[in-house]
């Protein structure tokens, strides 16, 4: 869905603990397209298992077994707080502030996101482009956009606007096999960023100014059919219930029923969303005595659907398969894709835990080109976080993550790790892992093992003991 990043990367080696081998070490592989707040995250986090290692207390609150007495005792003594223990919180704090002032648009470090691919930073333009195109672009998109950072949003729908749809009003008027092809390379390029700003709109009901509400409110209706979406539907299955369900036994995409690892459950689980969506969400909807936004949701539905069977029938048929009927089969079936990925590992313990049935990403597809869609775990904390809000959300939160064994991964995405489960390997999977508290002492084996106990499959009456309070 994405695009891929470069594969530039420079490894850093963690020490092994005490008597392991040296296929147990524990490598951080730090992609080149790594967004500046993924960079520092991860080098903290690498931090924390060295100091792990060492016997030092780490920013997640954990200690190594052998010297764990000894810090606690330390840290009792009448208000002195250890030396070590300064440290880590000095430097943890120092990569907050750091984060924090690349938000802070007050901040003489703050930085808006211009475009998916490179950093502002980074941008090498000669100085006259930069002086009087770049600079002035981005002066004006601040005063477009509602966040400041959010100057790629802009970026992003001027993009589309003189791209994507005028190369779909031609496929239209004069239809050749050749521009089929690429107009659905180009919507294949887009779609991944587009669905994950869409994500963005639909939670915080706009991106843009509430000057420009009108479009921001209407190009929806002209870009979601164009990138394989139906006319709200992200909306209501998204926002009105699958936040509402959070992968719980009612949720129409709830993992919880599934073997993560099996490729006839992946089938199943891909096919009735594909094949039944349309029919499930509005009889959820009324089951929950919704019928209001049920009527709304199949409406929307079977509008899109009746507009792409008249394209078909009355304008071009060969322009609405490469323009909306392949996109949307597509799309269906990749956002399933990403939603198994992002679901696959629930803990069998408290599987109704935001922490324990979701995952973090720290890679450049996820956290790059998608909005940092790589922070699942924070989104579901609070699905009205803004999206360069998450890196810092999580790192003023690593001890809770730690202390509620939560599952931190890199260099892998979700689609990814999606293919890896049915491939059922596990090994990869284990050293994409970045092991935060208990986890650090955990072997490759054992990281291995422990996801695979995540990914079992759970029985009625299993769900029925963990959920009943949703009964």
């Amino acid at each position: 869905m994405a695009p891929s990043a470069g594969s530039t990367t420079t490894m850093v080696s963690v020490p092994p603990r005490e008597g392991a081998g040296p296929d147990l070490e524990s490598l951080i592989v730090y992609d080149a397209k790594l967004t500046i707040a993924d960079r520092m995250i991860l080098k903290s986090l690498a931090q924390d298992i060295r100091e792990a290692h060492l016997g030092a207390p780490q920013s997640n609150g954990h200690v190594s077994k052998d010297d764990g007495a000894r810090h606690r005792a330390s840290k009792e003594r009448a208000g002195d707080e250890p030396e070590e223990a300064t440290a880590v919180r000095k430097r943890e704090e120092k990569v907050q502030a750091a984060i924090d002032g690349l938000n802070n648009p007050e901040h003489p470090d703050f930085e808006t996101s211009v475009i998916c691919t490179t950093d502002l930073r980074d941008m090498q333009l000669p100085p006259v482009i930069d002086r009087y195109l770049l600079q002035p672009y981005v002066r004006v998109a601040q005063s477009i956009v509602r966040h400041k950072t959010d100057v790629i949003m802009l970026t992003h729908l001027i993009l589309y606007f003189t791209t994507l749809v005028p190369s779909a009003i031609l496929l239209f008027r004069h239809f050749t096999w050749y521009h089929g092809v690429i107009h659905m390379l180009m919507q294949g390029y887009y779609v991944g960023t587009y669905t994950l700003m869409r994500h963005q709109h639909i939670h915080m009901r706009g991106v843009l100014n509430k000057r420009f509400g009108f479009f921001d409110h209407t190009f929806p209706y002209i870009l979601d059919p164009l990138m394989g979406h139906t006319w709200n539907s992200y909306f209501y299955h998204h926002v009105k219930h699958h936040h509402v369900e959070g992968n719980g036994p009612d949720d129409l995409s709830s993992t919880l029923r599934y073997q993560r690892d099996e490729l006839l459950h992946f089938m199943h689980y891909v096919g009735r969303f594909w094949f039944l969506i349309w029919f499930d969400l509005p009889l959820y909807f009324w089951r929950k005595r919704r019928y209001v936004t049920g009527l709304k949701a199949v409406s929307w539905e079977f509008g899109s659907y009746g507009m792409m069977y008249l394209m078909w029938t009355k304008v071009d048929a060969r322009a609405a398969f490469c323009a909306l009927i392949l996109p949307f089969a597509l799309l269906r079936i990749g956002l399933m894709v990403g939603n198994w990925g992002q679901h696959a590992f629930v803990d069998n313990e408290d599987p109704d835990s935001d922490y324990r049935s979701s995952i973090t990403l720290i890679d450049v597809a996820s956290n790059r080109f998608c909005y940092n869609d790589g922070y699942h775990t924070s989104h579901h904390l609070n699905p009205l976080r803004h999206w360069r809000e998450h890196p810092n959300s999580f790192m003023r939160s690593k001890d809770t993550y730690a202390s509620q064994h939560a599952l931190v991964f890199h260099n892998i995405d979700y689609i990814m790790i999606t293919v890896r489960l049915m491939m059922k390997d596990y090994m990869t999977l284990a050293k994409c892992l970045v092991p935060i508290g208990d986890q650090i002492h955990l072997t490759l084996e054992e990281r291995a093992e422990m996801l695979k106990k995540h990914t079992r499959r759970f029985t009625e009456e299993e769900i029925a003991e963990k959920f009943k309070h949703k009964a």
